[in-house]
């Protein structure tokens, strides 16, 4: 049996990938570009999209689903656009749980962006802008940056994008999976990360920006597999991030470059293929073959979590998820499983916004739960209990942290926190470090944790 946590005591807090990258002349080729290396390693602290709020715990978390649940809807838009050869305009997942500080310009002008691990274009509101938000920082100006350069429609960049007219330059539009959108010019320009400022950075200069949810920061880092993100630009073949618990105290972190490493003979390292997907080449792809609940092995179909000949179906890891959510099927005999083995009674009054909660007695000071195992392809992951199940004394609640989702299936953060997290692009493998993420460094194997009602 696994230990659970206190809801009150957990929040997530959870990824955003920051890479630095030059970007090319027109004449650049590409192999040019994957030789270009970050000469010492990079550490980045990630922030949380609530942390400057002012909520509990548990309305962090509420807040943190609904916005799960919208990224789901646009995720799944995704799938479909991937399945429908009718559809004529690409659209993107968009918007994430965590922001990074950054700058951009010479001077560099300061300001945050929301880290999105299912997008891959990078942009920021520009003045003089056509429709913006409200951000907590000047909108960029790009006629007070001496370094910034507008990008010719022969550039690489201009011809990654999916939707490009050639005018004054390269001009772009990006659609999210709920029709919100950016729309301006492409450019270069120096981009400065804590002390460490990279030239030429490709980017959307965004004049035209309409949708919710882009006003928690001041423009998007796509974090994908797709040619436009940083990740991509920069052709560094491994990064890595450890997500904390969640504590409104603590911070996660991403490493790049010589600080990723993972020994990859340890016994506590899981490591399991990435998987291309050509109809949607943004995400992170795994290979989940099976589910295990307590002893129970649970019969769900091969094909479940396949992906499918057309793009559709399949898992994907994502920072931007809350919660894991499974293809409906799989998730029912999860459900069903976990109230087979779970000795407490049902909640079905529905006011957490959980798919299954059970009632705890008052007196209640410790509790066991099913083991929980992802199967991944070489990798066994056995969770513990704080990563999927979530309890709070005050509210006599303990709830799973997971949800049904149709088609495509997604392996959230929470799943993930206290993790180091290693994505290896040359290998194509992604590897789970068990690791105390607010000590960060020595990977220290996680076996029990405890957290007092």
């Amino acid at each position: 049996m696994a230990s659970l946590p206190s809801l009150s005591s957990m929040i997530f807090v959870a990824l955003a990938i920051i890479v630095l990258f030059v970007w090319p002349t027109s004449s650049t080729s590409r192999q040019a570009l994957n030789n270009t290396r970050l000469k010492t390693g990079l550490r980045v602290t990630l922030k949380h999209v609530d942390s400057r709020g002012n909520f509990t715990k548990f309305e962090r978390l509420q807040r943190a689903m609904k916005r799960g649940k919208h990224r789901l809807q646009r995720l799944s838009a995704m799938a479909l656009s991937a399945s429908n050869s009718e559809v004529q305009s690409p659209i993107h997942a968009g918007n994430g749980e965590f922001l990074m500080e950054l700058a951009v310009g010479t001077p560099p002008a300061s300001y945050s962006a929301i880290m999105d691990t299912g997008s891959d274009l990078i942009w920021t509101q520009c003045s003089p802008c056509k429709q913006c938000f409200d951000q907590s920082t000047p909108i960029f100006d790009p006629k007070k940056s001496s370094s910034f350069s507008q990008l010719s429609c022969s550039s690489k960049l201009c011809e990654a994008l999916p939707l490009s007219t050639c005018s004054d330059g390269c001009e772009y539009l990006y659609v999210y999976g709920d029709y919100s959108s950016t729309q301006g010019v492409m450019a270069s320009e120096t981009f400065t990360f804590g002390k460490v400022s990279v030239p030429n950075v490709g980017f959307g200069c965004g004049e035209d920006n309409e949708g919710s949810g882009f006003n928690q920061g001041a423009g998007l880092v796509g974090l994908g597999r797709g040619p436009l993100s940083l990740v991509s630009q920069l052709g560094e073949p491994k990064f890595s991030y450890c997500l904390t618990s969640i504590d409104d105290t603590k911070t996660s972190t991403l490493l790049m470059g010589s600080l990723v490493s993972a020994d990859s003979t340890g016994s506590a390292i899981k490591t399991t293929p990435l998987i291309q997907n050509p109809s949607q080449p943004t995400f992170y792809y795994l290979s989940l073959e099976g589910i295990t609940v307590g002893e129970t092995l649970l019969p769900i179909e091969k094909s479940t979590f396949a992906l499918n000949d057309d793009g559709s179906g399949g898992l994907i890891i994502d920072s931007g998820t809350t919660i894991t959510y499974l293809e409906e099927s799989a998730f029912d005999l999860v459900k069903k499983e976990f109230i087979s083995q779970t000795k407490f009674s049902v909640d079905n009054s529905g006011s957490t916004g959980f798919d299954l909660c059970f009632t705890l007695p008052s007196d209640t000071t410790d509790v066991e739960v099913p083991k929980l195992i992802f199967h991944f392809d070489g990798a066994d992951l056995d969770l513990p209990g704080e990563n999927y199940m979530i309890a709070d004394s005050s509210v006599g609640l303990m709830c799973l942290a997971m949800g049904s989702s149709s088609g495509m299936s997604v392996f959230g953060n929470i799943q993930q926190q206290n993790m180091m997290v290693v994505h290896d692009l040359v290998k194509e493998t992604l590897s789970f470090i068990p690791t105390q993420c607010d000590q960060f460094f020595g990977a220290l194997p996680i076996n029990k944790i405890t957290i007092p009602f």
